[in-house]
This record gives C-alpha cells, sequence and structure tokens, in this order.
C-alpha cells in the first residue's frame, strides 16, 4: 500500500496534514504542491504508477492511469470535504492550471465531465438552422458524431463526410476542398480515435477563421500528449477530456471556448454560478443573464475532490515537463511504427509523417483475423485495443511516458509472430 510517509518522499501531494483547521478558500485556491525532480528516470517516474507489473497496459488512448499524486489529491479532498461538511472549492485553480496547460485565459475554461458533454454544449449552442453545413471526418467518435446527428434530426442541418489524407497537407486540402457557401461549422478531432492521426488543426483553424467557417475540435486525444496552445490554434471551441493522456480522475473534462466567440455560443442549460443575478418572488420576476465567462457553460454542484485531482494531474506534468513529455511518446510511436512497418501481411494505418503522429499507431493484418489478435493479446495480459469504427478491423496501441522500451519491443514481437503464424 502506498503510505502518506511514502507519498512525501517522492515529491508528491500531501494536502491534508499541510492544511488541516485552515479556512477553504485557503486548502481550494493556495496550496502549493511539491515540485517532482525534472530530472527523475523514466522508471522512478513510471514508479508512481500503480501499474500491474504482469500487465502491459497499451492502451491510453482509452483510460490513462491516474499516477499516485492524483490519487492522493483527491482522497485527501474526499477526506476534508467530510471533515467540514463544506463541498465546494478547488475550481478556480483547477482552471487556472488547466488554462496555463493549454495556453488559454481561466475565463476560457469550462468544467464538463467528459468530451461528449463539451460537444454537445458547443453544437446546441451554434446559431445554426435548417440547411446549415457541418463538415466532419470518416474517422468521429461517437462522442463527436452523435451530438451533430442529433443535431441533423431534430433541426435539419447538413451534414458532409470527408476521408483523411495520407498527410498533414492532403487532409487539409480535402477539407478546403470540401468546403460549400452552406459550410458553417468545421467539426473534426485533433486526433481521431482511430489511427491516431495527428490533424493540422493550427492551419486548419486559421483558414476556416479567415473564411467566417466556426470551427469545434474535438480534443480528447490532445491534451497530456503534445504541447497545445489554443490561442495560436485560432479555433473557436476545442474539447477535450482529462482521463486519457493528463492522466487525471475519471470523469473530468474541460470545454475551450475563444473570449470573443462566447456571445456567439449559447448556453441553453444554467444554474448556480452561471448566472449574473436573478430574483424570483411574488412581486418581481428578474433574470439579469449569464456570466460574461466560460462559467455559464457549466453549473450548480461540482465534485471538489475531482478537482483537485485533474489540478495535480496538471502539476504532475509540468514538473515533468511538457515538453519531454512529448519527445518521450514520439519517441515510443517512432520506436513502434520503426519495428512494424517492414512486417510483411500488415498495413500501417496512421501516416508515417512525423506531423501526422503522437502517440498513437493503428495496424491492420490483411489476411489475419484481428479481433483474434486482440483477444491473444488479451489473453497474454497486454491491454491494446481493437477499432471496429469506420469498419476499419485494426488494432490500435497507445504508449504514453509511462510505457518502456521493453513494453514496445514486446508488442512488436507479438504483431511480427502472428503475423507469420
Amino acid at each position: 500500500m502506498f503510505t502518506r510517509k511514502d507519498f512525501l518522499r517522492t515529491g508528491s501531494l500531501g494536502l491534508l496534514g499541510l492544511f488541516v483547521g485552515q479556512p477553504d478558500d485557503v486548502l481550494a485556491e493556495s496550496y502549493t504542491e511539491p515540485a517532482l525532480d525534472a530530472n527523475k528516470s523514466w522508471d522512478d517516474i513510471r514508479a508512481l504508477f500503480d501499474l500491474d507489473p504482469e500487465r502491459i497496459f497499451l492502451n491510453n488512448g482509452t483510460m490513462g492511469p491516474s499516477p499516485k499524486p492524483v490519487i492522493q489529491a483527491v482522497h485527501d479532498r474526499m477526506v476534508f470535504v467530510n471533515k467540514v461538511g463544506k463541498y465546494g472549492g478547488g475550481e478556480k485553480k483547477c482552471r487556472q492550471a488547466l488554462a496555463s496547460l493549454v495556453h488559454a485565459d481561466m475565463d476560457e475554461i469550462a468544467m464538463t465531465h467528459n468530451v461528449t458533454e463539451g460537444i454537445n454544449i458547443a453544437a446546441w449552442g451554434l446559431p445554426l438552422k435548417k440547411g446549415d453545413e457541418v463538415i466532419l471526418s470518416t474517422h468521429e467518435h461517437v462522442g463527436n458524431a452523435g451530438p451533430w446527428l442529433n443535431l441533423r434530426r431534430l433541426k435539419g442541418i447538413r451534414i458532409k463526410v470527408v476521408p483523411l489524407g495520407k498527410s498533414a497537407e492532403d487532409t487539409l486540402r480535402i477539407i478546403q476542398k470540401a468546403v460549400s457557401k452552406r459550410t458553417k461549422v468545421i467539426a473534426v478531432p485533433h486526433i481521431p480515435c482511430t489511427i491516431g492521426q495527428v490533424l493540422p488543426v493550427n492551419e486548419l483553424c486559421a483558414w476556416a477563421r479567415s473564411k467566417g467557417i466556426w470551427t469545434v475540435v474535438d480534443g480528447a486525444h490532445g491534451t497530456g500528449m503534445l504541447k497545445l496552445d489554443l490561442q495560436q490554434m485560432q479555433c473557436d471551441v476545442y474539447v477535450s477530456c482529462c482521463h486519457k493522456w493528463l492522466l487525471a480522475p475519471k470523469g473530468t473534462a474541460y470545454l475551450y471556448v475563444r473570449k470573443d466567440f462566447q456571445h456567439q455560443l449559447e448556453s441553453l442549460q444554467t444554474g448556480g454560478y452561471s448566472a449574473e443575478h436573478w430574483v424570483l418572488n411574488e412581486k418581481e420576476v428578474y433574470f439579469k443573464g449569464l456570466t460574461e465567462s466560460a462559467h455559464k457553460y457549466f453549473y450548480g454542484t461540482q465534485s471538489s475532490p475531482l478537482y483537485f485531482g485533474v489540478t495535480a494531474a496538471v502539476e504532475f506534468q509540468q514538473s515533468i515537463g511538457i515538453e519531454r513529455i512529448e519527445a518521450r511518446v514520439r519517441e515510443l510511436n517512432q520506436q513502434l511504427l520503426e519495428g512494424v512497418k517492414s512486417i510483411k501481411g500488415l498495413d500501417v494505418l496512421t501516416p508515417e509523417e512525423a506531423a501526422s503522429r503522437g502517440g498513437v499507431l493503428s495496424v491492420k493484418f490483411r489476411k489475419k483475423d484481428n479481433r483474434a489478435f486482440f483477444d491473444a493479446c488479451a489473453a497474454k495480459q497486454i491491454t491494446i485495443r481493437y477499432v471496429g469504427e469506420s469498419e476499419l478491423d485494426c488494432v490500435r496501441i497507445s504508449t504514453h511516458f509511462y510505457n518502456s522500451p521493453t513494453e514496445v519491443e514486446q508488442i512488436i514481437r507479438e504483431i511480427t509472430d502472428y503475423a507469420r503464424s
């Protein structure tokens, strides 16, 4: 069991002992996490995860395991909440932490529970009418496809579906060519869940903005894998989760809405903390309106412990170094690519172009059962993902910084042996 003594020795959070008896606003907003040694080896960092040593986990694209500092932060806050009977706190610091990570303003960040929730907020908040066109890709997760398809069903918008190219330049050209006079929104993934191809979102969003087209980016796989600068990206909306590559508590996500776009993206739901001022009694009914920040997109009682966990996840990765993390992710992905690209009978579906790859690689056996390979790996306690979306019938391998070159070599051997069998 990872004890409090162990936790403090690793230079991680120990909130409860530091702040018991202090005011809630101090605990919620003013603590400083002891920095993790930026020079720690990857083996030392790996030791901060409760990963089963008998299992090789290569499915971070579905769920990222939280490191011990994150787990401890959530635990300590839950204990504190029960001690003092106050459930609030931590939201402001959480949004500040996320904003600093992705180069945004805190008032551009709204907290959500998952990416799907954020996409729904964006899709229904845009002033779209019957006949307006939204461009999607052939590689959508249901969380991005579903809201737009439902909008088509209920409001009569048009959806145009485009394929991805073999390179960033090709992808950009395909999307640009698909735009028509009806196009109001380009809503594509930053990194699709299917093959992990990194789309040229900076170039795409800048171009779309010059044409008066709104951009909603499904960034489920962006935060925590790549260094992000959302202001430089010039997207109108970026929706991301915290439980994948950021390794934060499950059920945490955020919605970025560019500050000067918030007046156009309406909030259809409201509640506590999202309204400026209201009066409701027998003599007066008054509603001033929604707050002038991204807080108008989320409201009511939220989980303070989860906010603390997200903040701890951000600070954990910043202590390691975002550039260092991205370099490690790309290094492991390159090792995997080099190990499998020449295997006979195997197609690499993720583009080889470096700019179009991050921490995900999808491969497909031409004449072998891909689902059977997934099952065989599971039997050997190797966790990958089978991809049935878009009728791809392939397998996806996700590598994060806690993975090792040895684990990558193991999955390369499994792929090689299966292809030859």
